[in-house]
This record gives C-alpha cells, sequence and structure tokens, in this order.
C-alpha cells in the first residue's frame, strides 16, 4: 500500500450549544496527530463548515463530497466528539460519502473541574448516540479500548495504530488477487477451497496450468539475460551450500518464468503445485523462489493452498512483516503446550537466520533426491507468534478463521528443512478446534502481536465467522 493512499477521513461532531473552543482545539490536536504518525487527515477546514465539524445536514454533505474526491486514498474514516457532537451528522456524512470503509468512534473526556457549562463536553454520552445512529444505518464501526480517550494519550496512539492496520488488512482483502499455479497434490483434499465464495467477499482467483510455467522455463537458457539477473538475486537473497550450478540454472529459469506471471496478472499472492510434477518433469524444488515472494510480501503458499496464501497475506498486512505457511507438524517430547511447525520449506528469509539452500530428504525418497534442489533449509529462533488460517467452509456457504497468539522458542530441534517450536497456551484445546471444524493441516505464522487486528478485520469488517483462541 503506498504512502499516498494512508489517508483517514476525520469527522469532528460538533453540537452548538456546547464551548466552540473545545471544537477548535481537537481539530487542531487530532491534524498534528496524524502528521506525527504520517497520516494525512482529509478534514473540513474552518472556512467550510463552522470550526471544521460537522452538525447540521449541509456540513455533512460538504463531508461527503469531500471524502468523495480522495475516496481512492481514505482507508478509514476518524470520528472524533470533542463535545456530545450531532449523532446524525456523522452518520449522514458517512451515508452520503459511501467510501465501505472502517470507522474509528473515539471521544475526548470530561475533566471533574470542568462540568460547568462553559467547560463541559458531555462525550461520554454523545458517543453512545453516535454508535446507535450508525448500527442504525448498517455502518459498521470500531470502539477505542477505553470509552473515552484523549488523542496524545499513548493507548490512544495504539489504538489508532491498530485501527490503521485493521484498515489496510480489510482494503487488502477486498480487492486481492491470488494466483493459483497447478493442480492441488491429488492426495491433499484438504486444500480445496471454493473460488466462488472467495470472489463474493472479492478475492480473485486467476489460475495457470503447471506446465505453461514449466515449458515457458524450458525455453529459456543459462545465457538468457534474465535468467543471469534472477540467479544474480537468488545468489544474494541466500547462501546455495552444497547446490550444483544445474540445479541453481534451473531454480533461476523457474523464478524468472514466475516472476513474470506475477507481473503480467498484476498479483499480490501465489499459491503453487510444489510436488510432484515439478520435481519429476523439471527437476528441482520451487522453495527459494516461494521464499523470496514471500520475504519481498508476496506471499507463497505449497501445495496450491489457495486459502492459506490469502491468511498469509491478512497477517502481512495486519503487522507489515512476512508470513509462512507450516503444518502443524509434530509434538514436542511430553509437553502439551507445545510443538513442531514444519514445512519442506519456502519460509520467508526473516524466519530464517541460517537460511541456506538445500534438497527436500522426505520428498526425495519418491522423487530423487537430486530432483529436489530448491528447498531451504533453517531453524526459526524465538520470536513472537501470531497464528491463524482462513478458510472457505464450502457446506455452510462462508468463509471462516481461527486466530490466536504464542510464542516461538528456541527449545532444541534436531531435524531438517523449515522448523520452529511453537508454545500456545491451551495448545490441546487448539488442536479439538481445528478437528472439530474441519480446518487444514496448514496454518499461518508471523512474528507479531496482531490477533485483535485479524479479529477486528476479518468478523466486524469482512463479514466473516472468526474465533479467536
Amino acid at each position: 500500500m503506498s504512502k499516498a493512499a494512508l489517508s483517514l477521513g476525520i469527522i469532528i461532531g460538533n453540537r452548538d450549544f456546547f464551548p466552540d473552543s473545545l471544537v477548535e482545539k481537537a481539530r487542531v490536536e487530532v491534524i498534528d496527530l496524524c502528521h506525527s504518525l504520517g497520516i494525512n487527515p482529509i478534514v473540513l477546514d474552518s472556512n467550510t463548515s463552522k470550526l471544521g465539524g460537522v452538525e447540521t445536514f449541509q456540513e455533512a454533505q460538504k463531508c461527503a463530497n469531500l471524502f468523495k474526491q480522495h475516496s481512492e486514498e481514505i482507508i478509514g474514516v476518524w470520528v472524533v466528539l470533542p463535545n456530545f457532537g450531532d449523532e446524525k451528522g456523522v452518520a449522514d456524512s458517512l451515508k452520503l460519502a459511501n467510501l465501505n470503509v472502517p470507522v474509528l468512534v473515539q471521544a475526548y473526556p470530561d475533566d471533574l473541574d470542568k462540568l460547568d457549562v462553559a467547560r463541559r463536553r458531555d462525550a461520554w454520552c454523545g458517543k453512545i448516540s453516535v454508535c446507535n445512529n450508525l448500527y442504525q444505518y448498517g455502518i459498521k464501526y470500531t470502539l477505542t479500548t477505553k470509552h473515552v480517550m484523549r488523542p496524545k494519550d499513548a493507548e490512544f496512539i495504539k489504538d489508532l495504530q491498530d485501527f490503521l492496520s485493521v484498515c489496510k488488512v480489510v482494503r487488502g482483502l477486498r480487492n486481492v488477487r491470488i494466483g493459483a499455479i497447478g493442480a492441488r497434490p491429488g492426495a491433499f483434499n484438504t486444500v480445496r477451497y471454493s473460488e466462488k465464495i472467495l470472489q463474493r467477499n472479492g478475492i480473485s482467483v486467476v489460475t495457470c496450468d503447471l506446465s505453461e510455467i514449466l515449458g515457458n522455463a524450458n525455453k529459456l537458457t543459462k545465457d538468457d539475460a534474465i535468467v543471469k539477473d534472477r540467479l544474480e538475486k537468488i545468489l544474494a537473497y541466500t547462501p546455495i551450500g552444497k547446490t550444483p550450478n544445474e540445479a541453481m540454472i534451473q531454480i533461476a529459469k523457474l523464478d524468472a518464468v514466475l516472476n513474470n506471471f506475477m507481473l503480467e496478472h498484476s498479483l499480490d499472492a501465489t499459491a503453487i503445485q510444489c510436488w510432484t510434477s515439478l520435481q519429476k518433469n523439471y527437476g528441482c524444488n520451487v522453495c527459494t523462489s516461494m521464499s523470496i515472494m514471500s520475504e519481498n510480501m508476496l506471499p507463497s503458499a505449497c501445495e496450491v493452498d489457495v486459502t492459506g496464501t490469502l491468511s498469509m497475506y491478512a497477517m502481512q498486512l495486519a503487522s507489515g512483516s512476512p508470513s509462512a505457511l507450516v503444518d502443524w507438524n509434530n509434538n514436542y517430547a511430553d509437553d502439551d503446550e507445545k510443538c513442531v511447525l514444519f514445512h519442506c520449506g519456502n519460509w520467508a528469509k526473516s524466519f530464517l537466520p541460517d537460511i541456506q539452500i538445500s534438497n527436500a530428504p522426505i520428498l526425495g525418497t519418491s522423487v530423487g533426491v537430486e530432483n529436489t534442489y530448491g528447498a531451504l533449509d533453517g531453524r526459526t529462533p524465538a520470536m513472537p507468534l501470531t497464528f491463524g488460517r482462513i478458510s472457505t467452509d464450502d457446506p455452510k456457504g462462508i468463509i471462516k478463521a481461527y486466530i490466536g497468539e504464542g510464542e516461538l522458542t528456541d527449545d532444541a530441534l534436531k531435524t531438517f528443512g523449515n522448523r520452529a517450536v511453537a508454545q500456545i497456551n491451551d495448545l490441546q484445546g487448539l488442536m479439538q478446534y481445528v478437528c472439530r471444524n474441519g480446518f487444514e493441516h496448514h496454518v499461518v505464522m508471523n512474528a507479531s502481536k496482531t490477533a485483535g487486528v485479524l479479529k477486528e478485520a476479518l468478523s466486524n469488517y469482512m463479514g466473516w465467522e472468526v474465533y479467536v483462541h
């Protein structure tokens, strides 16, 4: 999302018989805070409406027209109540603007020594009235941690930053384009999904037969400029370990074709048929390319797991950092609150400080280890964890998700591939929920604490069924 898009519409509610000075001071304070946080405030000026606030229907029309002029860049609206405010003015502004973006409602607190007629706010009460009207109008909105808060409060600034993340998730999911490259592995019914349900929610899937990708890759040679360029980028990205030169050329040719495919179709993410046709018919793994894409905020998921890469994209939008698709793979000894996360692997190198290109021993048992170079090897160290999964529930005709938080640990783990140890409270209860509700064996991890942001975005604004562990 470009910096130009990071704009908030600001509605300053007013009610005429409250002191004008409260609105004037709030407008300055809000604008200053926005500028300090790198936000572009779209707000009426004091020459367009009284004090730059909104009270009458005519002022609501002016506010809505201003928002419409900036509709491409406004990602959310912040409703500011320095006093009781006019609930109809706020609701009418949003209805007329018809932006369909998240709305944050913030109200100022009163001071006990300023409850006289000249200085009282009554915004505590006014916020309830504004929310009541938004509810009647069918406008979704977000509440602050405390009922009333000053913009300069550290807790509110955190609320505002989380709200911006919610806005990014919602805007991103409503317009995302995912490439589904190849067919899912025949044995993996678990990654089936509904394109139609996704499309109803603004999520487009662009399909491509794997043979087209491999055919175009086979037309390239090691002397082509595009292959040399992609090989240089791969070598700058990760050590190659013992990977043969011939395999590196195959990996670079495939990477070049995938990069062109994403550019041609304006894709935000991909899900790729990563075995076994690729190894049998082309002779390498695609994991390295997938890792590079994910590290560059173009998430890529294994095994044509389209809703898996959608989950990666949502978490990436919430946190501003890469995500990884993992298997809920193994118990960790007898510890009921720890488990092993694993894949062959294609995790972004943000998770792999000891990253290097290797092969895939498990897959190699059936296709030949020499045909699996391109898989990455590396261990994820201790870091914060947000985990979750978005799925289409076709029998119910809905999109559902589960999300939660935990920790990645430095506990001892001797194995290969991409690997991590996760510690999650009531892990056994979580596994019960995953199994009883038909979720996939894939889950997504992100090095953040963003479950609250994801819940607000996915449940309140996208309207999906969300379980928070």
